[in-house]
């Protein structure tokens, strides 16, 4: 079968929403499915087209059998509202286009962002073919959780728009259980809503893999390794950790913070600020290169804002940590806590709460007999959600929707 896959994130980009599209999309290849993938000129988070690209109007590549075109997109870093929406519609726009003439029986588009499913909708008329609408983010609602819009007019109108577009869509294939209750809530039909969750590719990390001289070469000490790899975004809540690592005198644990974002010079500013000395920042890294820098922490850090918002969503850093069998240091309430403590996987503190942070942290790395018991069962949960196992379950659904 042809499946035409809209999204704005896809590799080399290594955020969630890139990785979660491009390991679904190889295994349906190898299941017999043509892929094609349209999306923009990898930009993520920086808003630089990365090196040995251009912003074409239009370029084809092939990538492990997926056919992806790429598309021209107005082009900005991931901050300031109105030049992100301007990025988001213009990508929007264009895949629209190109979409029209590329064969398919199937047409999905994901979100974040949210203007990508407009393009779903739209080719979905045009082509008379049945749409999925693949949800990782209730948006406009977290834009509104991390400050970036206020619940306005402007807010009200897209949250129609977004109404429009879930009871429009043949199916709608969610992230997290809260994300079906949500739409539920709202009058959105439960027939055609699918949980698909997160999950790691196991053939990507291998725990036994220790680059123990990296942590040297970093210039790390043999103190306990706090690591944290992502997006440095408005959601996650950054500023704060370094606040509590000055505040609390947090000096028995190193941290390492991988990636860039829109937050991150302000970030970095305030360690600088402090004289951290126990407080690393490096640049992004390659998606083949993760397992080497998470073989040398010992606890991930996964952290987002105070806000009901995140109470919905489940960090896809969890999964990949628990394929490389290290335990987790959870700042988010809700749903993701939930998962951490049924598998037993690591502790949880209370999002922007400095000394519940430190305390968790101290514990963490003193009980030896609680870190060998987190450690053991990362393994449990890794295999539960084995992103190949997800594939498959979603390619399912997409043929049950082609045939509507």
């Amino acid at each position: 079968m042809r499946i035409l896959f809209i999204t704005d994130n896809f590799p080399p980009e290594v955020n969630a929403p890139a990785t979660r599209t491009y390991e679904h999309a190889k295994e349906w290849v190898k299941l017999g499915a043509e892929v094609t993938v349209i999306t923009c000129a990898p930009n993520f988070p920086q808003g630089k087209v990365y090196d040995g690209y251009k912003n074409n109007f239009r370029k084809v590549q092939y990538i492990d059998g997926i056919k992806v075109i790429r598309v021209w997109s107005y082009i900005t870093s991931n901050a300031g509202f109105l030049k992100r929406t301007l990025d988001y519609l213009s990508f929007s726009f264009t895949a629209a286009f190109y979409g029209m003439f590329q064969k398919t029986e199937v047409i999905i588009a994901t979100s974040p962002q949210f203007f990508t499913t407009w393009a779903g909708y739209f080719l979905s008329i045009v082509k008379r073919k049945p749409w999925i609408f693949e949800l990782r983010d209730l948006w406009p609602e977290s834009i509104v959780s991390v400050g970036a819009m206020s619940k306005g007019r402007l807010y009200h109108l897209l949250e129609r728009i977004e109404l429009f577009l879930y009871k429009k869509a043949d199916q709608i294939i969610p992230n997290t259980e809260p994300f079906k209750s949500n739409l539920i809530a709202r009058g959105v039909d439960p027939q055609k809503i699918d949980v698909i969750e997160n999950g790691a590719n196991l053939e990507l990390f291998d725990p036994e893999i220790k680059v123990l001289e990296l942590k040297s070469k970093l210039g790390f000490d043999d103190r306990p390794l706090v690591g944290y790899i992502g997006t440095h975004g408005m959601a996650h809540g950054l500023d704060f950790i370094v606040e509590s690592i000055k505040s609390e005198k947090i000096d028995f644990v190193n941290f390492l913070f991988i990636g860039d974002g829109a937050e991150k010079p302000k970030v970095k500013a305030l360690a600088e600020k402090y004289k951290l000395e126990n407080v690393r920042f490096i640049d992004p890294i390659p998606k083949e290169n993760i397992p080497e820098y998470l073989s040398i922490i010992d606890i991930s850090l996964i952290p987002l804002r105070k806000s009901d918002t995140f109470k919905t969503v489940i960090p896809s850093k969890i999964y990949e940590t628990c394929a490389m069998h290290i335990p987790i240091l959870l700042g988010v309430k809700g749903e993701a806590e939930r998962l951490i403590k049924k598998y037993d996987v690591g502790l949880c503190f209370e999002p922007e709460n400095a000394q519940d942070f430190s305390e968790k942290i101290y514990r963490m790395v003193s009980d030896k007999v609680l870190y060998l018991r987190l450690e053991k069962n990362t393994r449990q949960l890794a295999s539960d959600f084995n992103r190949k196992k997800m594939a498959f379950k979603m390619l399912e659904l997409i043929k049950n929707t082609s045939k509507k």
